[in-house]
């Protein structure tokens, strides 16, 4: 019975969403409901229900404002650079501009800022080329791929710090199988081309998977050279900009300058983040002492700070920012609800006993189950940051367990959490929000059941190999 109640939030959400018939915010609300009675059999005898209750709103919205502040401020920077990308974005949709698009400059972008405003960004120059619909959508989410470093790695910080290891080590191990998923996601993005009605001729898709297999090598290397904060961008900077040149080679001085003119905010924003987050110890805001501060240097205060820098040298800069942050309430509003069921769920116990059970049932196959248990606290939480603090520890505990050695466990479960809230309930509703044209999740998980079903194979591969 206590089980039955644990799951019934989790089953409805996926239930709901699934049929196709309920939009993202009303099964959301249906989850939070029933989260409630799921909290109340989880917690102990000792803490009271509405004060749990009460807490975690405020802990589920302060945890819920940075991730909210990147997708608007992404939204903001997108309004402020978008005519100087029409010209080159709005070209006719082609196989080699669809991949710059996804999996080379969203992945970038991703880096850069974290919290989906790859997808965004991606979904923009998708729909700028005339890609729409479900297809559109399920192409911009393949430019998250590279969340265990998208934003210069929160996430994977703070999953390594709940478990007392080296990030650097833990995300060493998440390279690897995220490299392997990297080189598959060009044959699901093939097959959403033909979903879309492009062909994609057989010398593009070898030199796309060359593309991918230098930012694979760069993503392995990298870990043992570099702070793992800063590889994303690497890795997926230095073939964007000889993809970028390859695609359209300035000709004379004044193309130069005119490619140097579309590059300059992205390279102004890489900068500014990179100079924030080399800022030893800003002011930070932290309300609860357990939970990450909010510092000055947040990537959403820096990403807000140059849009609006950008922003103020545009004719009419106050209807094109309020414009943004009309787009971005819906998608905020929904981050804000999976937060908050997240912290409801992943607070009581009930995930964490969801976990217990699925481990425990599976006896000595329980290494496996760090995979397909990953992937569930991704695609329900919806960001690296959930994911890790709702089940990183009990992953990490799991592995010790049966031998594991230390790192293992948490590697494999930064990359399946962090490639499950890629595709998770609330990111997909955001992009479906962003759409806006009635395509629903389900439609864009049945285009992309191909890279979920590529994870679990790649997480049980690495934990057979080095267990």
């Amino acid at each position: 019975m206590v089980l039955s109640l644990q799951a019934l939030p989790l089953l409805l959400l996926i239930g709901l969403l699934f049929s196709g018939r309920v939009a993202p915010i009303p099964a959301v609300l249906a989850a939070l409901v029933a989260s409630i009675p799921a909290a109340l059999v989880s917690l102990p005898a000792s803490v009271s229900l509405p004060w749990f209750l009460g807490e975690q709103i405020l802990r589920g919205a302060y945890l819920a404002l940075q991730p909210m502040g990147v997708v608007l401020a992404g939204l903001l920077f997108h309004a402020a650079v978008a005519e100087g990308e029409g010209g080159r974005q709005g070209s006719a949709a082609t196989p080699r501009r669809i991949f710059i698009a996804t999996l080379l400059l969203g992945c970038f972008l991703e880096s850069v800022t974290g919290f989906g405003v790859g997808a965004v960004f991606a979904l923009a120059s998708l729909r700028a080329m005339g890609v729409l619909g479900a297809p559109a959508g399920a192409m911009a989410l393949l430019a998250l791929c590279l969340i265990p470093w998208g934003g210069l790695g929160p996430g994977s910080l703070l999953g390594a710090a709940l478990i007392g290891l080296p990030a650097q080590e833990v995300v060493r191990i998440t390279a690897l199988p995220n490299a392997l998923w990297l080189l598959l996601l060009g044959p699901v993005l093939w097959r959403l081309c033909r979903a879309a009605g492009i062909a994609v001729p057989r010398g593009e898709r070898l030199a796309q998977l060359c593309h991918l297999g230098v930012v694979a090598v760069l993503l392995v290397a990298c870990h043992w050279l570099l702070p793992f904060e800063v590889i994303g961008v690497i890795a997926t900077g230095l073939p964007l900009i000889f993809a970028l040149w390859r695609l359209d080679p300035p000709q004379d001085g004044a193309a130069w300058r005119r490619a140097l003119a579309r590059l300059a905010p992205y390279a102004a924003l890489t900068l500014a983040l990179l100079l924030a987050r080399a800022v030893p110890n800003p002011p930070a805001w932290q309300p609860f002492a357990d939970l990450p501060a909010f510092p000055l240097t947040h990537v959403s205060l820096v990403l807000a700070a140059v849009a609006l820098l950008l922003l103020a040298r545009r004719v009419g800069a106050l209807g094109l920012a309020e414009g943004a942050i009309k787009r971005g309430a819906r998608p905020a509003l929904i981050m804000l609800l999976y937060v908050l069921l997240a912290r409801w769920m992943g607070e009581s116990g009930a995930t964490a006993a969801l976990a217990r059970e699925a481990a425990a049932a599976l006896g000595p196959l329980a290494p496996y189950a760090v995979p397909p248990l990953g992937l569930m606290a991704g695609i329900v939480t919806g960001t690296n940051v959930g994911s890790n603090a709702a089940l990183m520890p009990v992953q990490y505990k799991l592995g010790l367990a049966t031998g594991l050695p230390p790192a293992l466990a948490p590697g494999v479960h930064n990359f399946v959490g962090a490639a499950g809230a890629g595709m998770s309930f609330a990111v997909t509703a955001m992009v479906c929000g962003l759409l806006a044209d009635g395509t629903r999740p389900a439609q864009l998980w049945r285009l992309l059941w191909p890279s979920l079903a590529a994870v679990l194979v790649i997480g049980w591969g690495v934990m057979a190999l080095f267990s």
